[in-house]
């Protein structure tokens, strides 16, 4: 949505303006090719996924979502991709608004330095260098923002696994969160249901 805004040359603090441009966008998540686990993004009929990573669309992110209809219609799209379940998700709202009865909830945190420098590395693989100072005064103050906002705030789910990924892997982060969901499996069949 925030790129559909930037394309559209309309200001995101435009409350007005956002709404009723969200009110006639259509947004998609789909498979990124059959029988793929992969997702594809898709802004009205257009695959956008490599776009919306852009700094300039991330970098107003913050206030286009906190436009009620703007987290309405992303909501309905989330709730969609999960209505048969066997889905894996994230967002700054997914364990508490989009999916609060989700059966395993993590919670990801790292520093924010840290989180720019991946950040900074996934955008020079697109050729794109941004200064890492600049990409984490924009991670703090999004933080910042969405931590803050009325509707969705960033918060940590009551039921929440908690991990602070600071010093992992990527391989380490998938292995701790596939420990996780074994664990949340064999308790079930065991018939616990604690977290």
């Amino acid at each position: 949505m925030a790129l559909k805004v930037l394309r559209s040359g309309i200001h995101p603090d435009d409350r007005e303006a956002v709404a009723r441009l969200a009110r006639t966008t259509t947004v998609r998540l789909v498979p990124a090719e059959p029988g793929s686990q992969k997702v594809r993004v898709e802004l009205d009929g257009a695959a956008v996924t490599d776009e919306i990573r852009l700094p300039e669309v991330t970098g107003i992110v913050s206030p286009v979502s906190t436009i009620a209809d703007v987290r309405a219609l992303m909501v309905k799209e989330q709730r969609a991709m999960g209505r048969e379940g066997g889905i894996v998700l994230e967002g700054r709202d997914i364990g508490t608004v989009v999916f609060p009865q989700a059966e395993l909830k993590v919670f990801m945190k790292a520093e924010p330095r840290e989180r720019a420098r991946r950040r900074g590395m996934e955008l020079k693989e697109k050729g794109l260098d941004v200064p890492l100072e600049s990409l984490e005064a924009d991670i703090i103050e999004r933080d910042r923002i969405d931590s803050q906002r009325a509707l969705s705030p960033l918060r940590r789910a009551d039921d929440a696994v908690e991990v602070d990924t600071t010093d992992m892997t990527i391989e380490q982060q998938v292995e701790f969160i596939v420990r996780k969901a074994e664990e949340r499996i064999a308790r079930s069949k065991d018939g616990k249901t604690e977290a």
